[in-house]
């Protein structure tokens, strides 16, 4: 497996480690090789292919053993997932063989697979609802509730996040082109709240009103923006599913596409083009 800014070598020092790539641009997969013993989890659906030695097996909740509890503690585990858009099942993939097998998942939607170590950003990742795709076998999928009443309504993600928790390998998806900021304590950056990818759990994350009245109403960026304050990490995404899907159903219905779609100016722009 060669070595590239999408891929990774296990580390002997780390039991959890795993070796990975991620290949394809627009539509990527990720490739994950495992030794004997070793496991990977995946959001159901999202397999791709895998060796014959590597078996799977469904299981109740998100995998990571560690709801010890029982049946209610799994339980617990599958309705965290089942609220942040996932299904309430995850699939197990361990090699059960001897040297090395792999195994591939995709992402369901055009955009990016971004390979994230949870020990490296504080052992949380807080990320939108449907991000999750794979992971080494002991990362836990949970909820973050947005606490403020305005960032949970007009926040893109509602009052329901992701919280993604452990010390190994994550594999999140995200629409188009990611880009990663590193936030010093006190700066700011204003992001579009669908825009918003992940941020790890230190930064700040509260709304902005976009502009004045004149730039709310006609200027195509709803009322709010993110604020995102630092310290940390914040991961911005070009396209996300919900503004691909939206533009593919004003295509289909025949609306068309002009430069003031998003607001109030959009339709009077459809009937000077002739788009209705």
């Amino acid at each position: 497996m060669s070595q590239g800014p999408w891929s990774h070598h296990r580390s002997a020092a780390l039991a959890d480690d795993i070796d990975f790539e991620i290949k394809g641009q627009e539509l990527q997969f990720v490739e994950i090789e495992l030794d004997p013993g070793e496991s990977a989890i995946a959001e159901a659906g999202a397999l791709v292919w895998k060796d014959a030695v590597v078996g799977m097996t469904t299981v109740f909740g998100d995998g990571s053993g560690g709801q010890g509890q029982g049946f209610m503690g799994k339980l617990l585990g599958a309705g965290k997932r089942l609220v942040t858009g996932e299904s309430l099942f995850t699939t197990v993939f361990t090699h059960n063989g001897s040297g090395k097998a792999k195994v591939a998942f995709a992402s369901p939607t055009p955009g990016a697979i971004l390979p994230l170590h949870l020990a490296e950003l504080g052992g949380t990742l807080i990320c939108q609802k449907d991000s999750f795709l794979a992971a080494a076998r002991g990362v836990s999928i949970g909820i973050h509730f947005q606490r403020r009443m305005m960032t949970g309504l007009f926040g893109g993600e509602g009052f329901i996040m992701q919280r993604l928790e452990g010390d190994g390998w994550v594999f999140v998806q995200m629409g188009g082109t990611v880009v990663e900021r590193t936030l010093a304590p006190g700066e700011q950056i204003h992001v579009d709240t669908g825009c918003l990818a992940a941020f790890t759990p230190s930064v700040d994350f509260d709304l902005v009103m976009a502009g004045g009245v004149k730039s709310v109403f006609f200027g195509g960026e709803g009322l709010f923006f993110a604020r995102l304050t630092g310290p940390g990490k914040v991961w911005i995404q070009s396209l996300p599913f919900s503004r691909l899907a939206g533009r593919m159903l004003a295509a289909a219905g025949g609306t068309g596409q002009n430069a003031g779609e998003g607001s109030i100016l959009g339709g009077l722009g459809d009937l000077i083009g002739g788009n209705r």
